[in-house]
């Protein structure tokens, strides 16, 4: 027999991964898998508004930048080049009305829910801590907080949070999957209360130029941060605004000391946005003309769904800004989801996005002219 080892035995291969992943929900969009089948036997086919992904083409100025910038055979800089700093800071000045930003203010990002994601562990949060995040909300804000082993509170009222130690309190607004906008008296009171504990604002606003019933406020903006960037971070996406989900281009911009140390830990990590896609988001950020037109393509699908919506019985709720439409038939979201699928729709249930959402289902503006009319057409047949 073989004498007792006194080291341990080596871990068996992925045992670290199984580890994180176990600290994570299962993928929600698995669960759609049945429902997809079914709304695809529908005689006129799949229409697919469970997901916000864009559909209409690129803008030109954008696809030509990205070509003309694609022999880069160089390292890009994870800061980003100067040029695309500008562009970030004064398409921040021209569209949202920040406080004045200096090139420490901004940082690329390869696309925000990679940002979203690792951001508590870019900040340094840690196990026994708090993130704070939305009632109903984008599922990542609270994985990002799984992965850095830190606890999730989900609140809309800071006033309503004890005594934990909060070191990121998230907010959305337009919020995804609510349409929601939250008023500058809110923002401004989640800033003060997070000031007074030390804690960091990361506000996404990644729907901030798809507003339909109310404009929404950036946390960069003085009236919400009383003309200081202390403890604020706003993330923007180009994903939405000008079709580049596909480019992974997104930026974070806020208080120069706390996006410094970011791009400091990014450096280390590799994080880069390639040079073809910064040529790509500068034209993009230089160039206001192309949000206006896909501005009124979302604005005629969102009037085409609402009413269809409305006519078939169902109940919309805030939905004032964003892609969505926040819509209930007053039961349980997967049978809205069936309910749907029954007509060849695919929609998202709410408790995708917390406990709070499992009356309402999520339905996407994001397809095709001809996608929006198939869907108001079963809708509209609804007796």
């Amino acid at each position: 027999m073989d004498p007792p080892s006194a080291a341990a035995p080596p871990a068996p291969s992925g045992s670290a991964a199984r580890t994180v992943s176990s600290r994570l929900p299962a993928f929600p969009w698995d669960r759609l898998l049945p429902f997809k089948e079914r709304a695809s036997a529908h005689p006129g086919g799949l229409v697919d508004l469970s997901i916000g992904t864009p559909v209409d083409p690129t803008p030109g100025a954008v696809q030509r930048a990205l070509a003309s910038a694609s022999d880069a055979p160089g390292y890009p800089t994870v800061w980003g080049s100067p040029e695309l700093r500008a562009s970030i800071r004064h398409y921040l000045s021209r569209r949202v009305g920040s406080v004045p930003l200096t090139d420490d203010c901004v940082l690329p990002t390869i696309g925000s829910k990679e940002l979203v994601a690792s951001l508590p562990s870019q900040l340094g949060v840690r196990r026994g801590q708090t993130v704070l995040v939305p009632e109903v909300a984008y599922p990542t804000y609270a994985v990002g907080a799984l992965l850095a082993g830190a606890e999730v509170v989900t609140s809309d009222a800071t006033s309503s949070v004890g005594p934990a130690d909060v070191p990121l309190v998230w907010v959305n607004s337009p919020a995804n999957p609510t349409g929601r906008v939250l008023p500058v008296r809110h923002l401004r009171k989640v800033v003060t209360w997070a000031r007074e504990r030390g804690a960091v604002v990361a506000s996404d606003e990644c729907y901030v130029e798809c507003w339909w019933d109310m404009e929404p406020v950036s946390v960069l903006h003085p009236d919400v941060n009383g003309g200081s960037l202390d403890s604020i971070l706003a993330v923007h996406s180009l994903s939405k605004r000008s079709n580049l989900a596909g480019y992974r281009a997104a930026f974070v911009a806020g208080d120069p000391e706390i996006v410094s140390g970011l791009r400091e830990v990014r450096r280390h990590s590799g994080l880069m946005v390639p040079a073809p896609v910064q040529a790509a988001m500068r034209a993009a950020l230089d160039d206001d003309g192309h949000l206006e037109q896909q501005r009124q393509r979302y604005l005629g699908r969102r009037g085409l769904l609402r009413a269809a919506l409305e006519v078939a019985g169902l109940r919309i709720e805030h939905s004032e800004a964003s892609l969505y439409l926040w819509v209930t038939r007053d039961e349980p979201c997967m049978d809205t989801v069936t309910w749907f699928a029954q007509r060849g729709i695919l929609v998202a249930p709410g408790d995708f996005y917390g406990p709070a959402g499992a009356r309402h289902v999520r339905v996407a503006l994001t397809a095709t002219d001809e996608g929006v009319a198939a869907a108001v057409s079963r809708l509209v047949r609804v007796t």
